[in-house]
């Protein structure tokens, strides 16, 4: 099967690798020296520095390369360039073929998931989420690891499920793509809450309740958008948000821990060329919550720190420890 996959990021590099194994695959990077390095080099310094890339993988800027008779479409780009790529790679797309979305996230100004991109930019293209608690290094470092391929129609899920299936990396179908979306959407904005309360030097027992308190939150919401209970409970919702939460790999938590240990939002994102997709989530989130009157507190804290409405360590008050009776200390 030739494949294509646009995006060459740490996780669709990754996913890239993987379907190079078995299939004949090709990576898109927009800039033309990170692709010549992927191709030529069978490297990618500037998100996997230290891994090597399967010597089947080919690599191209040129769009039309890249898409041209694909038998299958996998999209890994950040949800800010998601609709522009689809549009772009419209012209050169057979019918039909699947196209699986990797971002996790809405587009700002509709506040759609990623699939319903792609239903309204390729109709008659069976549109997919791949989801679940997938940390890009260490799957190309060969751990285990296990992930959802969402779409309504199972009989497509199982073929992809096939396609896409490599090694130690299993994937599982779900019909619930809403829930699995939503899920992978809204866990980045529970992992910068997560990593926050790490920067502050708060207790496991403070992160479990954050984490816990933060599912509840993340259900509720995606209940009310029509999701299913049952999908929250899996990978695509907890077991995502566990790995999200408390891997220091994770873009999310990391940014939160920066934020809690006293740095700017700015400081922290001109810092690092990958995309935290929670930043942008938790505003969007904050207007989903108001759009379907749903209690997201954790979230609405998340949103106070990145709007610069409260410092990172306020979101914790009352939930850091408070110094002994007679043991306060003065200013200065």
């Amino acid at each position: 099967m030739r494949i294509g996959v646009l995006g060459a990021g740490s996780w669709g590099t990754t996913v890239a690798s993987l379907l190079a194994g078995r299939h004949d695959c090709i990576l898109w990077a927009r800039d033309p020296e990170l692709a010549s390095q992927i191709h030529e080099g069978g490297v990618n310094p500037r998100y996997l520095p230290g891994f090597t890339l399967p010597s089947g993988l080919r690599a191209t800027a040129d769009l039309e390369k890249a898409v041209h008779d694909v038998d299958l479409l996998v999209v890994g780009v950040p949800t800010r360039g998601f609709r522009a790529i689809l549009i772009d790679a419209r012209p050169h797309l057979r019918p039909w073929i699947p196209v699986v979305s990797l971002a996790k996230g809405f587009e700002r100004e509709s506040l759609l998931r990623m699939t319903q991109l792609i239903r309204e930019e390729l109709p008659g293209h069976p549109a997919a989420a791949l989801t679940g608690p997938n940390l890009a290094k260490e799957i190309m470092a060969g751990q285990a690891a296990a992930s959802v391929i969402a779409t309504e129609d199972l009989a497509v899920a199982r073929a992809l499920q096939s396609v896409m299936q490599r090694g130690m990396f299993r994937i599982y179908i779900n019909h619930d793509v809403i829930g699995c979306e939503l899920g992978g959407a809204l866990k980045n904005v529970v992992a910068i809450a997560t990593g926050v309360a790490q920067g502050l030097g708060v207790g496991d027992n403070t992160r479990a309740a954050v984490i816990t308190r933060g599912l509840a939150e993340v259900t509720r919401l995606g209940l009310a958008m029509g999701g299913e209970a049952a999908t929250f409970a899996g990978l695509a919702g907890m077991g995502d948000l566990i790995a999200t939460c408390m891997s220091p790999l994770s873009r999310n938590r990391t940014l939160g821990e920066q934020l809690g240990a006293g740095r700017t939002l700015d400081e922290v994102l001109s810092a690092t060329p990958t995309v935290a997709e929670g930043v942008g989530t938790a505003i969007l989130v904050h207007e989903l919550a108001e759009r379907y009157g749903v209690a997201m507190p954790v979230c609405h804290e998340v949103y106070r720190v990145l709007t610069g409405e409260i410092p990172a360590a306020e979101a914790y008050r009352g939930l850091r420890k408070q110094a002994p009776a007679g043991h306060e200390r003065e200013p200065g």
